[in-house]
């Protein structure tokens, strides 16, 4: 199972960017992910702080990708391109 430690390095009024470390063993990547507030919103209607959504967002993707096949740097908007599911899905991870 791997860690992913989730840090907060800016945000303003319309979004929050977030840098993620996924770290398996002796491995280790690093993601510049930006979360738009509308999004968490209508991802998680408030139920969980958009920390934790980003984590979960980790925890989705990588049980369908390798870390290092995640994008170093994305909105989570992108992943319902790449995994249509996603905004049904990922509620279950929470």
């Amino acid at each position: 199972m791997a860690n992913i430690v989730v840090q907060e390095l800016n945000s303003d009024k319309d979004s929050i960017v977030y840098r993620v470390e996924v770290i398996e063993e002796d491995s280790k990547t690093t993601h510049k992910v930006e979360l738009n507030r509308d999004d968490y919103q209508n991802f998680t209607d408030g139920k969980i702080a958009p920390e934790e959504l980003v984590q979960c967002s980790f925890e989705y993707l990588l049980d369908r990708e390798p870390k290092e096949s995640i994008l170093s740097s994305f909105n989570v908007s992108v992943i319902s391109h790449y995994f249509p599911e996603y905004a049904r899905e990922i509620i279950s991870y929470f």
